[in-house]
């Protein structure tokens, strides 16, 4: 499954972004504990635009980290209640932009409005062309036993179940043992 480049751009954020949560990080802890931590996911993301870089905007970071993990399990009527609130909220207004090294794609805030704000509506964007697209089904959580990592999955057939390798590879020994020990 492809979609628009701005999209799978803004949806792997989203999935970086909830997967620093203590709950699906691979250290345990919370990985965007500091300030310093948001400005290197940042940095791996490319965003532009206000980042103020204080903890007032990691808090709010944090909040939409939570929205936005839970409006990844959500089906798809109720994404889109999900969808339009954050972008009824953000009072977003679409338009089409080229910065930086990328070509016209779509922001629905203006680079001043905050970061939080900014990550929500990026991401109800690229949640929309998921619901018109019907592919809730491609977001999903790992399919790893002590795993709360997101995934989303851009394979062709549609069947990805683990968050990334480790995870697969993890479980896949687990089953191999098991089917070895049923078996003798």
């Amino acid at each position: 499954m492809r979609f628009a480049p701005d999209t799978e751009e803004a949806l792997g954020f989203v999935v970086a972004l909830c997967n620093t949560d203590a709950s699906a990080s691979r250290s345990g802890a919370d990985e965007l504990a500091e300030v310093e931590q948001l400005r290197a996911l940042l940095d791996r993301y490319g965003y532009t635009g206000r980042v103020d870089h204080d903890e007032a905007e990691l808090r709010d970071v944090k909040q939409a980290r939570t929205l936005l993990r839970q409006v990844w399990t959500l089906g798809r009527e109720e994404a889109v209640d999900a969808v339009n609130k954050m972008l009824r909220d953000a009072k977003a207004l679409p338009y089409l932009v080229r910065h930086d090294k990328q070509d016209w794609h779509i922001h629905a805030t203006e680079p001043d409005a905050p970061l939080a704000e900014r990550i929500r509506v990026e991401a109800a964007l690229a949640l929309i062309d998921v619901i018109r697209t019907d592919e809730m089904g491609r977001l999903r959580v790992c399919a790893a036993d002590d795993c709360a990592g997101l995934l989303l999955d851009l394979s062709r057939n549609g069947l990805k179940r683990f968050c990334g390798v480790r995870c697969g590879n993890r479980m896949n020994m687990i089953a191999f043992r098991e089917r070895r020990a049923e078996g003798g």
